[in-house]
This record gives C-alpha cells, structure tokens and sequence, in this order.
C-alpha cells in the first residue's frame, strides 16, 4: 500500500473505532496500514495457526487469542491507545462483517473470548 488507506477496514469500522479509542479518526487508518504491513507478511501463519472466519478476494478475517494484539503492537512499536484502537477497528470490521453474512450475533460472541485479525489480501 503506498498511500495511507486503511484497507481493508471498512469504513464504518474506522468511524466507530475511531469514536470509541483515544486515537484520531485521522491517525487510524495510518495504523491500520501500518499493521497490514506485518500481518501482510505473515498470512500464510495465520492461516495455518488460526481459526479462519471469512475470506473473499479482498481480505482474510481471523480469531486468535485474548493478547494478540499487544503482542503486534508492541513488535510494530505502539503505545497502548494505539494498540486499543486496532483491536477495536478489527472487532468491528468483523462486527460489521457479520451483520452482512447474518453471523453478527455468533462474531460478537466469540469476540468475547478472542481477538480478531483482519488481513488485505488484494
């Protein structure tokens, strides 16, 4: 990605997330881009280690563990807002996700457990 995007986040999600963390509408999706960056890089891990949601030809939607995203954040060099707020736009990218594919009620539920990741694979 060489402009900043926030692909494939909705943008919806960005809106909400952007409401709820202490990190700018403005700044986020250059976090986001910034996360796909690495997640990128490791989506073949992810496929293998991670329980995969959803696919299309644009994204690849993941649960992984309670953490994960401190973890990824503290390995791109985030501080704790930071780090929130992408857990909190990828919840409710795959939020919004479910409401499309009827499944919002079953996504929500598992996020109570999990962490979702969100990868471009455009």
């Amino acid at each position: 990605m060489d402009d900043v995007s926030g692909e494939p986040i909705d943008g919806n999600a960005l809106l909400l997330a952007a409401a709820q963390a202490s990190v700018s509408g403005q700044r986020l999706p250059t976090l986001v881009d910034r996360a796909q960056t690495l997640l990128q890089t490791r989506l073949s891990t992810y496929r293998r280690r991670y329980e995969q949601v959803y696919t299309d030809n644009t994204q690849a939607v993941f649960f992984v563990e309670t953490g994960h995203w401190e973890t990824l954040g503290d390995e791109i060099g985030l501080d704790r807002r930071e780090r929130d707020a992408l857990r909190r736009v990828h919840a409710e990218h795959l939020k919004q996700l479910g409401s499309d594919l009827g499944r919002r009620e079953e996504f929500e539920t598992a996020l109570e457990l999990r962490e979702a990741i969100v990868i471009g694979t455009d």
